[in-house]
């Protein structure tokens, strides 16, 4: 069973109730200031919608950004580290980037504005997940140059909570202070969930005796597959919360306790679309595309049509009148393309835990054999498994041949699955590194 959720209710916001007629109002003058903001201050905007033929002038409806150009990651480190700020230097209060591993990393500023914002929406998504004033915050996000640890800091200081500042890593005493702090909600990646997880039963811990009642879950995508398991298995709330350091970090969309059916988007500070992304055409809200955002209150560095690459689709409000977003699917740029088939870790995921012996601990390898391309699937047994004195070896291979048969029929490639034993795979103690690609790196294959 569920924990249940504690404490005095909070009333909403009133822009959290308003109509969508005072909603799309309140959009199109922040969006009209925004656009001016940037092209006045920003030569990189400057340029770009002087290449368009555009100029702020020419947003007369929210229908009219699509004339705007977008804004990729490489505009950012195109301009790294500080050209796309807005502001002068004395008015940054903080700097955040991202870790760079695949190219220039891409720096963000904030204003003191900004980082109040930030923490109203942040606070806002605490509040969403059904938390409360008073309630203790375990914030396992990396603290640091990434957006999670101080954005989720901040965001349940302004609602009142007390924090505990852990960041992530060293996870036997990550599970001490659980136990010894009693916290209500916990804050960090779902990957690492599941390593905390597993060390409170290596304790000897039953998680549903713990304090936790809320998981807020984010950076990475996850499935409904997963939020089940999170659940089951620790007897919490599992919610996930949306953002990324580009648009200001986490906190741009936060999954409603009460409906629990994707994350709504705080649509007064950000605005989406959801384009093709082949051919940048705007999409109807429903359709599946790729998500693009476009900030309406930042300071330091407004953004732009900002494409995210990750692919979702816009559906209607329910907890909140906002537009919510359907589950991440993947990232346009976490694609990988087997013999001609696109894959997406998620959807392999979703096929391992249809397996009950299986544990959501798993390894992607992919790499080239001859002119083929290929992939394995590592996954690890679950340590119930290991009650009996052995797991017989014919037994692992009667599960590698049913999941092997899962994705085959599901996704629709051939994989070669390893059964391990557990803790054999890595783990991650921030988001998690699921693919390892060996293939030569000019192949044109994803």
């Amino acid at each position: 069973m569920l924990a249940s959720t504690s404490g005095q209710d909070t009333p909403l916001e009133d822009i959290e109730t308003a109509s969508t007629d005072e909603l799309r109002s309140i959009q199109l003058e922040r969006m009209r200031a925004s656009l001016a903001h940037a092209y006045k201050n920003i030569p990189h905007y400057r340029q770009k919608f002087e290449q368009l033929g555009v100029c702020p002038e020419d947003l007369h409806s929210l229908e009219d950004l699509a004339k705007f150009p977008f804004t990729v990651k490489q505009d950012l480190r195109d301009n790294y580290p500080f050209g796309m700020f807005a502001v002068p230097q004395d008015e940054i209060v903080r700097i955040h980037a991202s870790s760079g591993t695949t190219g220039q990393p891409t720096v963000v500023g904030y204003t003191q504005n900004d980082i109040n914002m930030w923490a109203e929406v942040v606070a806002r998504s605490i509040r969403a997940a059904g938390g409360h004033r008073g309630d203790k915050v375990h914030v396992a996000y990396g603290y640091g140059l990434f957006t999670g640890g101080l954005g989720a800091h901040y965001g349940a200081e302004r609602l009142g909570c007390t924090v505990i500042p852990m960041s992530g890593g060293q996870t036997e005493k990550q599970v001490q202070l659980i136990r010894d702090f009693d916290p209500d909600i916990i804050m960090v990646t779902p990957s690492y969930m599941l390593n905390l997880a597993d060390e409170m039963e290596r304790q000897g811990l039953d998680p549903h005796e713990l304090s936790l009642r809320v998981g807020i879950f984010g950076a990475e995508p996850w499935t409904g597959t997963m939020r089940t398991e999170l659940e089951e298995r620790l007897g919490i709330n599992a919610l996930d919360i949306y953002g990324l350091s580009e648009v200001i970090g986490p906190g741009v969309g936060m999954e409603c306790l009460e409906s629990k059916d994707g994350p709504t988007i705080w649509e007064d500070h950000f605005y989406p679309e959801v384009i093709d992304p082949d051919t940048g055409e705007v999409l109807a809200d429903g359709e599946y595309g790729e998500l693009v955002f476009t900030s309406l209150t930042k300071e330091a560095l407004p953004i732009i049509r900002y494409r995210t690459r990750d692919l979702t689709r816009l559906l209607p409000g329910t907890a909140r009148p906002m537009r919510r977003i359907d589950k991440i699917t993947g990232r346009s740029d976490d694609m990988l393309i087997i013999r001609g088939v696109n894959v997406f870790p998620t959807q392999i995921e979703e096929q391992i835990l249809k397996v009950r012996q299986m544990s959501p601990h798993y390894e992607l390898h992919v790499y080239r054999d001859g002119h083929l391309d290929k992939m394995d699937v590592h996954v690890e047994l679950r340590p119930e498994c290991f009650t009996c004195s052995d797991f017989p070896e014919k037994r692992r291979q009667e599960l590698a041949h049913e999941l092997s048969h899962h994705i085959k029929s599901v996704v629709g490639i051939s994989t070669r699955v390893l059964v391990k034993d557990v803790g054999s795979l890595a783990r991650s103690e921030g988001k998690a590194a699921r693919v390892k690609d060996s293939r030569p790196k000019n192949n044109g294959s994803s």
